[in-house]
């Protein structure tokens, strides 16, 4: 199933993709798509409905942040060799673990806001995992059974803020809009190996990150079963994976977003975003 929610900002509704490719209504079965109305047994009963039986959503509405609420914006940094080198900083031989505020949140085709102050904001397409039951010491083996679905996010950064100001990642990650996730929340069963998507990139309609998931340095399972070791995973938590080589930070000379710039990304399976960036207001 691909579920979505949509309409205007903070009035949301959950739907999913049809066949066809029309939304469908799933309010009279679910209040929204959040913690553990995502979790695998909630999917299970989703599942058993008939697309075909609920309304059909009339004209183009906007797309929404695919999950309402989420518990831990988990995130993976230097997760792409190329990417780690094009940073200056050591290949990981361990994951590196940060944080993403929820804040940070946005739809798909929402407008990204770049920060009071930022002369820095890049761009990083990045597979999203979405949590679907509490995980404790889970291990590779069984870590995938724990993953309700998966998503495509841009994680954006600041760059200044995350790394010329000391302290950790957190604050150059945060600011409102550098998390759009969606269009759709694409259940485990259409991704049956989260190891062979095709993820890119495009700024103003060239395309600067292009890779695929089977370059990561550290799989879906591994990174769930990892981080399931330091902490209590938890139904509707979005793990970001990292992001390919191709980033501003990267380039020679460096380049960065400017208000009017245009980002498309897409993941295979997962869907497409495009956002335009604007100024801070004030």
């Amino acid at each position: 199933m691909k579920l979505l929610r949509y309409g205007p900002k903070g009035k949301e509704k959950p739907g999913l993709l049809d066949k066809d490719g029309r939304i469908r209504d799933l309010s009279a079965h679910v209040g929204d798509l959040a913690g553990d109305s995502v979790a695998i047994k909630a999917i299970e009963k989703l599942r058993a409905i008939d697309p075909a039986s609920l309304p059909v959503v009339e004209g183009n509405p906007r797309i929404g942040p695919c999950l309402a609420t989420v518990p831990n914006f988990h995130c993976v940094g230097l997760n792409y060799t190329k990417h780690a080198q094009e940073s200056n900083l050591p290949v990981p031989t361990e994951p590196v673990l940060f944080s993403k505020a929820t804040s940070a949140i946005s739809g798909p085709y929402d407008k990204v806001i770049i920060p009071k102050g930022s002369e820095k904001t890049d761009w990083e397409v990045e597979l999203g995992i979405v949590i679907g039951k509490h995980a404790e010491h889970v291990s590779e083996a069984d870590a995938l059974s724990y993953v309700t679905g998966y998503c495509t996010i841009n994680d954006l950064s600041e760059r200044a803020f995350q790394i010329e100001m000391g302290g950790q990642w957190v604050k150059g990650k945060s600011a409102p809009t550098f998390g759009p996730i969606g269009p759709w929340l694409v259940t485990a069963d259409e991704v049956p190996d989260p190891q062979k998507l095709r993820l890119w990139l495009s700024v103003n309609g060239k395309v600067l990150q292009d890779s695929n998931t089977s370059d990561m340095i550290f799989g879906v399972a591994t990174i769930v079963s990892y981080m399931s070791r330091f902490m209590a995973l938890l139904p509707g938590d979005i793990i970001s994976t990292g992001t390919p080589s191709g980033v501003g930070l990267g380039m020679k000379p460096q380049r960065y977003l400017k208000p009017g710039d245009v980002m498309e990304l897409e993941i295979e399976k997962l869907g497409r975003q495009r956002q335009e960036t604007v100024a801070y207001p004030g």
